[in-house]
């Protein structure tokens, strides 16, 4: 329809300036009679039938000329707003210079709609961190009302029911050994709820070191859980500066690691050693605990792939050794890269 449009007009326009122009030549130049032009020829062809045909042709050609450059233009133009609708770089492949002053310009506003995306996911990422920030300090703050409040109601009534079932055991006559065993089984079970307990007590925590070292919240944690708990801990930790990320991850497997050990191992004994030999940091963790089985040990386990997956993300490997009734090892080993990179800049 475009170029049919194009060929029109040009026919049309051609045929007017044919009139106009034989107009002012007939004026000039009058004619004795206007058979003349009937009569008079140009090769062999009447004079009045190629004034009325040259035109005609003239305005076709020109007009399809015409249509078809404006066409491949429109295309052009077409194919350049749907790459910038479709977010695509756009290509340009032709030299006419009015096309190229709109393609400058579809780039102009290509460039002006990729700052505004960028500006856009900038501030989107900005609310997202604002909004976990914030989702974590209200995580942060139920975890440690939730811990106060167990330690302050539920951890106490445990004890208090140890300790009244620890009397009741000790004071009681003889009596009969079935009834004896079903109190020393509500004993230990009460017992064991207190482990629990003070594992989950210990996982609501925060787990963020709060401005101390590595070293001195580990001492301050292992510390803790000697005044608490019925278990003979020791630790060797020395002292080394480590980059504050690979500080709250070795601190979170060292939580989950002590949890673990009160939750699962029924163990006596708990030593900790965290030190830096030979450029890496080692965290080794053994109790002298029942242990499991490693081949039957459930691949899917939190707490075991947790450490394992914080360990991988600082770029460390994570090796656990247990054999049942002879305890469990963890041991942590961390490549401290950081006075290299420091070097090297």
């Amino acid at each position: 329809m475009m170029i049919l449009r194009h060929v029109i007009v040009t026919v049309l326009l051609s045929i007017f300036t044919t009139i106009f122009l034989l107009g002012i030549i007939f004026f000039v130049y009058p004619l004795d009679s206007w058979e003349e032009l009937f009569n008079r020829t140009l090769f062999d062809i009447p004079f009045i039938m190629l004034a009325s045909i040259v035109p005609i042709i003239f305005g076709v050609v020109f007009g399809l000329i015409i249509g078809l450059n404006t066409r491949q233009d429109y295309r052009h133009i077409e194919k350049q707003l749907n790459e910038l609708t479709q977010g695509q770089k756009i290509t340009s492949s032709t030299t006419r210079k009015e096309v190229l002053k709109v393609e400058k310009m579809v780039i102009q506003v290509q460039d002006k709609l990729v700052k505004q995306t960028e500006l856009s996911q900038r501030l989107a990422t900005e609310r997202t961190k604002e909004r976990e920030q914030g989702l974590q300090e209200v995580v942060v703050q139920e975890r440690n009302r939730l811990a106060r409040e167990l330690h302050d109601s539920v951890s106490q009534q445990l004890f208090a029911a140890s300790m009244m079932m620890s009397a009741i055991n000790e004071a009681a006559p003889e009596q009969d050994e079935r009834i004896k065993k079903q109190l020393v089984m509500v004993e230990n079970m009460i017992h064991q709820s207190q482990l629990e307990m003070r594992a989950l007590l210990l996982h609501l925590r925060p787990v963020a070191l709060k401005g101390k070292s590595l070293q001195e919240g580990a001492k301050e944690l292992l510390l803790e859980l000697q005044q608490k708990v019925p278990l003979h801990i020791t630790w060797k930790i020395e002292e080394f500066s480590v980059e504050k990320g690979i500080e709250d991850h070795l601190f979170r497997i060292l939580q989950e690691s002590v949890s673990n050990t009160l939750r699962h191992a029924k163990a006596e004994s708990l030593d900790v050693l965290l030190i830096e030999r030979d450029e890496l940091i080692i965290l080794r963790v053994v109790d002298d605990g029942i242990g499991f089985n490693m081949e039957e040990a459930p691949t899917s386990s939190y707490g075991l792939q947790n450490m394992k997956e914080r360990t991988v993300e600082i770029g460390g490997t994570c090796k656990i050794i247990s054999i049942p009734d002879q305890g469990t090892r963890l041991e942590v080993k961390i490549p401290k890269v950081g006075k290299e990179d420091k070097a090297n800049d």
